[in-house]
């Protein structure tokens, strides 16, 4: 389907693709992986035609359709759902040339092909990717210049998967996704009929969606068979093998030196010691596949542990300005307890969070903190408030103002940033570099509970594995707000949801909740939210199922109303085609000087009634349905 052939690209002075080569199969799933600045979206825009390579060339079959979520967010007042049926281009024409045309030949082309493409069931799929992604019926209505950027962005990742390409490229595209928006994308992909390339560093959506893995390294391009949890164990024997053939090929190396060295001078063995010098000299070099170190992160862990609990709810409530956002929160956290909060974007974690760490005042009910607790907070968006001039050695002098400047760099370097790296403006500093500034600071003093909002935003998957590492290693409790799901599987020992106005205990590990929320998107329910012990709500339907299911039913019922519109107008549009045509056959004289009209004719008006006959069984079905429904 994609082969790339011989590609070299620089970006100034750096080399990005070194001669690579790699050819995709077709409908295959390939996860696209290399570290941080190696050039993987530089791909993506050669592929689309956005760059032009020094050397090499793309190849893609002429007919096929590439997709690809644009960088910037799309805006204007038109609605979400509207936007995304824009998104297939030749629906859109159809039914607006449908408007318009008159030719009658013309109208049975085009309606016959709204027919191929089920242009009748485009409004349905586009509120299922929408609803999966995160918006409800009510939310698909409104301007798309009512939400913000992140929301937009998923707008625009919707758009691309109703449109169905052929060859679809997504570069990060759970960075603005929840939990449950990538749990749902996860899923969609792992069944899509087409040609996929995912940049991602999310290793849950490698393992489940990727069938084969495609690795830039050093300029070069490998596909590999598998998913990411293959690739690395493919990698990593193909290390050692490289590894155990460089040594054995160093021990050969020291050995025909050494007959060299002792015997050049000697006149009986100076011919043979000129062979091996020879045999040295086209001895080609064991290259060794290593992989650069990835710096470890440090989180100091709090000096004297304090008696559990350190954070104790009981009744509690709280929300903005005067309006309650989470009520009913009989909670408490003990000093080494490790949280993943749950729960879908808007829900309240960040409220939560905001409550726990002593940034939001309770509402109602008692909230009691150990007097020495110490709580940091990292969010991406503080990133932000980083000093964009500043660097890291400017942040952590400011949390070290009597420090010598020999102890303010011993501590950059703790915290990723050693030599030269701790003079660098923040403005130079990639994504994953900020965020390994901010979890320095937010952990500097060595905090009794940690608080992580979307942790491994920018990281990739080395940077993730350190970051987990340092979780685990950090003697405080935590609680973690992500959408990687690896990581809470490996970080969390406690699951809270967020739902309903509440937080309360799920019980179950991170696949029960996969299986939780996608129940939920496809209109089911599992009843896995409980109460303090997670098992008062199994088997009952809580009000939260049945406010979904009844969005559901107001969602599924109007698509089937348009449904049955557009089944109506097209079973009106053939009668009156057949009617005109077979008013143009009852005038023979007609055809007089164009005797195959008539049968070109002939053949329109079979394929007319197939058309027809088609139209009025798919309006039975609906109806039938409806009044099902009505019942």
């Amino acid at each position: 389907m994609l082969h790339i052939n011989n590609l070299t690209y620089r970006l100034g002075p750096r080399l990005l693709f070194d001669g690579a080569s790699a050819g995709l199969p077709d409908r295959a799933r390939v996860g696209f992986v290399g570290r941080n600045g190696a050039g993987k979206t530089t791909l993506f825009r050669i592929i689309a035609g956005e760059l032009d390579p020094e050397n090499g060339d793309i190849s893609i079959p002429k007919q096929a359709r590439l997709g690809r979520v644009e960088q910037e967010a799309p805006g204007g007042p038109g609605s979400l759902i509207d936007f995304v049926l824009a998104a297939d281009i030749e629906r859109h024409d159809l039914l607006a040339e449908a408007e318009t045309a008159k030719d009658p030949n013309r109208i049975a082309e085009i309606q016959m092909r709204l027919v191929d493409i089920e242009a009748h069931a485009a409004p349905a799929r586009a509120a299922s990717i929408l609803s999966g992604l995160g918006f409800d019926h009510e939310a698909q209505q409104r301007a798309l210049s009512e939400f913000s950027g992140g929301w937009r962005m998923r707008v625009a990742l919707a758009a691309v998967l109703f449109s169905a390409p052929d060859v679809l490229l997504l570069d990060e595209p759970t960075n603005y996704l929840d939990l449950e928006g990538s749990l749902w994308l996860i899923d969609y992909l792992a069944h899509y009929p087409a040609t996929i390339i995912v940049i991602s560093h999310d290793r849950d959506m490698l393992d489940e969606v990727a069938d084969h893995i495609l690795h830039l390294d050093q300029g070069k391009l490998t596909l590999w068979r598998g998913n990411y949890t293959s690739f690395e164990k493919q990698r990593r024997e193909q290390q050692a093998v490289q590894l155990k053939h460089l040594k054995k090929q160093e021990e050969q190396r020291k050995h025909l030196q050494s007959f060299v060295d002792r015997f050049r001078a000697s006149a009986t063995k100076a011919t043979q010691a000129q062979s091996r010098l020879k045999m040295l000299a086209r001895m080609e070099p064991v290259s060794a596949m290593v992989d650069s170190q990835v710096l470890p992160f440090n989180f100091p862990s709090p000096e004297k542990p304090l008696s559990p609990p350190i954070v104790a709810m009981e009744g509690a409530s709280t929300g903005y300005d005067g309006r309650v956002i989470l009520s009913k929160l009989d909670l408490f956290i003990s000093n080494d307890d490790r949280i993943g909060l749950l729960g879908s974007n808007g829900n309240g974690k960040s409220t939560f969070a905001k409550l726990v760490a002593g940034r939001l005042e309770k509402m109602s009910g008692a909230v009691k903190r150990s007097g020495k607790l110490k709580v940091g907070f990292f969010a991406q968006h503080q990133i932000e408030d980083l000093d964009p001039e500043g660097t890291a050695y400017s942040h952590v002098a400011e949390l070290m103002r009597d420090s010598t400047q020999a102890k303010i760099r011993g501590r950059c370097a703790q915290i990723g940033f050693p030599n030269v790296k701790a003079d660098t403006r923040v403005t130079e500093l990639s994504g994953g570099e900020k965020a390994r500034l901010l979890m320095g600071l937010a952990t500097f003093n060595g905090p009794h509970l940690l608080i992580m909002d979307e942790p491994t935003n920018h990281l990739d998957i080395d940077s993730r594995s350190a970051l987990i590492e340092a979780i685990n290693e950090y003697e405080g409790a935590i609680i973690l707000v992500s959408h990687d799901r690896y990581l809470l599987e490996a970080c969390a020992d406690r699951l809270w949801l967020v739902a309903d106005g509440t937080v309360k205990t799920f019980d179950g590990d991170m696949a029960d909740y996969r299986k939780y929320v996608l129940e939920t998107a496809s209109g089911g329910s599992n009843g896995r939210a409980g109460g303090a012990s997670g098992n008062a709500g199994a088997g009952k339907t809580s009000n939260a199922d049945k406010r979904r299911e009844k969005a559901l039913a107001r969602a599924n019922a109007i698509p089937l109303g348009k449904r049955i519109e557009n089944a109506e107008g097209r079973m009106a549009k053939f009668t009156d085609l057949l009617a005109r045509i077979d008013e143009m056959l009852a005038r023979p004289a007609s055809f007089a000087k164009d005797p195959g009209k008539a049968a070109q004719l002939a053949q329109q008006r079979a394929d007319c009634e197939r058309a027809l006959a088609q139209a009025e069984e798919e309006w039975l079905t609906l109806t039938a349905g409806d009044a099902e429904a009505a019942q």
